[in-house]
């Protein structure tokens, strides 16, 4: 029997650290080839992560909630592999270290590189916890500077919170005994002498308020204060705190860093698409038939955006360390509802597709968005984003630029308006509102002008007679 050490794989480009989400396996259990072990959560994606070796679980090395770089052990199988097969594991585990030491040795070599690049999670002496762990400790207003770690390296577990919760609960209740104790001796006192004295408002007043900054410069540093705890206590009514999962954590991270970093401004014009309507009515029951996919507006508004992303590059574009990075491939990421849950994969290429084309690839996105199954491949590589709010009923919103990309474009709702017809009469028309956010680093005014303008001529060219394919 041979005792395999499996790592955390790599999850994708520029990932470095990853969360385990659930383990679906624990300490004896038979495991197949390709079983699932895992469910991890990196910045990008939720993944399932599958058994290379058929065996019996022996240690889980990480829990549930802890963070840990990747290619970091996480747990232990012994199986009957043999031993060429356990050896080429092994061989692949010892260059992903290679590489990670190469990296660190590069760093090291070159000072002023090292001095302005964000040091990893991994080699920091900053204490990093487990969103469980936060989160216990956030509700129970503990300060983890106070907790000693059991964990691998001295790191700090839930069950280390919750000990040390459980320690301070049982002293507090000591010592809220021994005051009832002293206030009832005291009362007591008072009645038999007759000389119950109450506190007079200018005693009130002498009592030292309390100093809460202390709280305040603990909290800056993400640890658990007395003033949050204070502040749950005292609020009025009901209410209830839940975990933020890995997405929602990731989802947090990247609108904090788009709003402080990118200096936003907005644009918005408004375009008859009549003839697109007709057209897509005209298509939508033909093309299900023939796809078994449904045909919605955004696929032609998709097209629209990569015609004009042709003409305007500009704003196929991001800010690198004070340089303007623009892009040959036009990689369109889109947003997708999943339950509480928001990802924006990418369809790549997309100025190669046809209405078709996308139309399908936008299905395939949402379904797979929707049974947790996108792939790492399916998150990353997006250089302009095109969100449908239209789709709730939105006719105007000012969209957060999805990091750290130029440019995002929200499609509202179309809405039958009457409008002024150029011979000064009136007309019927279906109207959209396409509301574009700029990163006003990159782009000013006139860009973002034109390529609004582009947008609005692709969507007004279609006609019933448009090919779709």
């Amino acid at each position: 029997m041979t005792q395999v050490h499996v790592k955390m794989p790599n999850l994708g480009e520029s990932v470095t650290e990853a969360s385990i989400v659930t383990w679906q396996v624990g300490p004896g259990d038979q495991v197949a080839k390709y079983d699932t072990l895992l469910e991890a959560q990196s910045d990008k994606v939720t993944t399932e992560i599958p058994s290379d070796y058929e065996g019996t679980i022996k240690e889980i090395l990480v829990e549930e909630g802890e963070t840990v770089a990747i290619g970091t052990e996480i747990l232990v199988i012994e199986t009957d592999a043999e031993g060429e097969d356990v050896a080429a594991a092994e061989e692949e585990q010892s260059d992903e270290k290679d590489s990670q030491e190469e990296t660190t040795k590069t760093n090291q070599s070159s000072p002023d590189k090292a001095a302005t690049k964000p040091q990893e999670s991994v080699n920091s002496d900053v204490p990093r916890y487990s969103p469980a762990v936060i989160r216990i400790a956030q509700e129970k207003g503990i300060d983890l500077d106070q907790v000693t770690g059991t964990g691998r390296n001295g790191r700090i577990t839930r069950k280390d919170v919750l000990n040390y919760d459980g320690q301070a609960s049982t002293s507090a209740e000591t010592q809220a005994t021994s005051a009832d104790q002293e206030e009832t001796a005291t009362v007591a006192q008072a009645e038999q002498t007759g000389h119950a004295e109450m506190p007079t408002p200018a005693a009130m007043e002498e009592k030292p308020q309390m100093d809460l900054s202390q709280d305040v410069a603990k909290s800056k540093t993400g640890a658990s204060t007395s003033s949050t705890s204070l502040s749950q206590k005292s609020s009025e009514g009901k209410s209830h705190s839940a975990k933020a999962d890995g997405v929602r954590q990731a989802i947090a991270k990247k609108m904090v860093q788009s709003s402080t970093e990118i200096p936003h401004a907005w644009l918005q014009v408004e375009a008859d698409v009549s003839n697109l309507v007709t057209l897509r009515d005209q298509e939508k029951d033909k093309f299900y038939q023939r796809e078994e996919v449904k045909l919605s507006y955004f696929p032609f508004f998709v097209k629209a955006v990569a015609q004009a992303l042709k003409k305007n590059p500009s704003l196929n574009s991001s800010w690198q360390d004070g340089n303007i990075v623009t892009y040959d491939d036009i990689n369109l990421s889109i947003a997708v509802a999943a339950e509480d849950k928001l990802y924006v994969p990418v369809i790549k290429h997309v100025d190669n597709l046809s209405i078709t084309g996308i139309a399908k690839e936008v299905d395939r996105l949402a379904r797979s968005a929707r049974q947790g199954k996108l792939s790492s491949e399916d998150m990353t590589g997006g250089t302009m984003t095109v969100n449908n709010t239209g789709v709730f009923g939105s006719v105007s919103s000012m969209g957060i630029i999805n990091y750290p990309q130029a440019a995002i474009l929200q499609v509202e709702s179309i809405n039958k308006r009457i409008v002024p017809t150029e011979d000064n009469g009136f007309k019927f028309a279906h109207m959209v509102n396409l509301c574009l956010s700029i990163d006003h680093r990159i782009l000013d005014g006139l860009a973002a002008g034109r390529f609004l303008a582009d947008v609005k001529t692709n969507l007004t060219a279609f006609t019933k007679e448009s090919d779709i394919y």
